[in-house]
């Protein structure tokens, strides 16, 4: 049986899910191939005949494994040549407090650039959905949590994200001299708004740009195959 990985798609395949693309970069670092399987919102509960409401999904010859955080886990058990962990297995913690940090501070900071974009590239089976999901999770409609703003938006962003610079001011990747799953828990966040939003996240002279940059670059370009998001003209001209 082959390897699947499902993953969240729109309209047009764009692959955008931020976890998704954790598991993606971690499945380049051990070398696995898999097939990569786009799902709507409303098919992710049928996708491999067991309930589950996200993704990434991970079907590796019949055992299944859900969670971003858990795929890696097993992928680093299962198959540990290429360790995902460049510091080892001891500083574990450290790797799953990253995990956390980008999960209950940095995705909540992006969400309002992004609820807008995703609602009209998404399926349109989805919409109703994710419209009445989203807005019932934020406790407003999407455009009032989108704001009229996003340059303060991208602002708030950038600021939460000097601890990273901080550190690739001192070294070239997240897991010191070369790329470990550190780097793909934050990479893989902001290809999120790369792939889905129209209003860029990043400055290019910013050090996180260009260390992202060089993530994109990993694995023969693994990251960078998939097509940034069109940018808004007010954000163009901005």
């Amino acid at each position: 049986m082959a390897r699947i990985l499902y993953e969240l798609a729109a309209e047009d395949d764009a692959r955008f899910s931020p976890y998704c693309w954790r598991t993606r970069f971690a499945l380049a670092h051990k070398r696995l191939d898999a097939e990569m399987r786009g799902l709507g919102f409303l098919e992710i509960p049928q996708a491999v005949g067991a309930p589950h409401r996200t993704v990434p999904i991970l079907d590796d010859d019949g055992h299944v494994v859900s969670d971003s955080w858990a795929i890696a886990l097993y992928l680093e058990d299962k198959y540990p040549g290429a360790s995902l962990w460049n510091f080892g297995q001891q500083a574990l913690g450290l790797y799953r407090a990253l995990d956390v940090w980008a999960n209950q501070v940095l995705v909540p900071a992006i969400v309002p650039l992004a609820v807008l974009d995703i609602h009209s590239r998404i399926r349109p089976a989805d919409r109703a959905y994710f419209r009445e999901s989203r807005e019932k999770r934020l406790g407003m409609a999407l455009e009032q949590a989108a704001g009229a703003d996003p340059a303060t938006r991208v602002d708030a962003v950038r600021k939460l994200l000097a601890p990273v610079r901080d550190t690739l001011v001192r070294q070239q990747w997240l897991g010191g001299s070369s790329p470990d799953y550190a780097d793909y828990i934050v990479a893989g966040t902001l290809q999120w708004p790369r792939v889905i939003c129209r209003t860029p996240l990043l400055s290019p002279e910013d050090p996180v740009a260009q260390w992202f940059e060089r993530c994109l670059d990993l694995f023969d370009g693994l990251g960078r195959r998939m097509p940034a998001a069109p940018i808004a003209a007010t954000s163009a001209g901005a």
